[in-house]
């Protein structure tokens, strides 16, 4: 084995609940306790729960609108979560633990964040697998809306969303839902994983690349 035991046990310890919410984020846990030591599940659990907390003391109605002003107005404009366009490819944007911190990261660790914590003030949220960039979507009385937790929590409607890829991508993205397809939490986590492997291989970390590898391959 090239990952470590314990973050490599927990991992597998989540892959019959995986598509629970909590089962996701204990498994993207258990991605960087490989790398980082002294990461503690309950405490990235309990930093989560405060955020929500604060969004629910704001709530007066349970209008979905409301709910997601709140939640935006302490997640991106008082608490600044944003992505680290700066320095993309450190593997700590991949680190809930640093993230959380830090309050920057890669767009598929902000969604993860964001949709653990608008779940708890009773949204319901999605991750969305768009190509070479990952949002979330959110039902807005049954309807989707798209959010950009990289861009601040930006939100996009279908058409902005494809621009956005064109302009990320340099071609032109044809209007095809499939690119706004929901991830399942497998898919979800298999990206994240991707995304590290990419980037210890660009840097010469064969271990780690190696140890990514082998929780991607519990996926399979």
């Amino acid at each position: 084995m090239h990952c470590r035991p314990y973050a490599r046990d927990l991992f597998a310890a989540q892959l019959p609940t995986l598509e629970t919410t909590r089962g996701l984020l204990r498994a993207a846990t258990a991605i960087c306790m490989h790398d980082l030591d002294n990461v503690d599940p309950t405490e990235i659990d309990k930093s989560l729960c405060t955020i929500a907390e604060d969004v629910r003391r704001r709530i007066r109605t349970q209008q979905p609108r409301a709910l997601l002003a709140h939640l935006h107005a302490v997640m991106f404009d008082e608490m600044g979560f944003h992505g680290n366009a700066d320095d993309y490819y450190d593997p700590a944007n991949s680190y809930l633990p640093a993230v959380i911190e830090y309050r920057r990261g890669l767009p598929i660790t902000l969604t993860l964040i964001y949709k653990c914590i608008a779940e708890q003030v009773g949204l319901t949220v999605y991750g969305v697998n768009a190509p070479w960039h990952f949002i979330a979507e959110v039902l807005i009385d049954d309807r989707p809306m798209y959010v950009d937790p990289f861009h601040g929590g930006r939100t996009l409607k279908r058409q902005e969303v494809f621009e956005q890829i064109e302009a990320i991508a340099g071609d032109p993205v044809p209007d095809d839902g499939r690119f706004l397809a929901r991830a399942t939490h497998r898919l979800w986590l298999a990206r994240m994983l991707q995304n590290l492997i990419n980037v210890f291989h660009g840097s010469g970390r064969a271990a780690d690349e190696a140890a990514m590898a082998e929780l991607q391959s519990l996926l399979s």
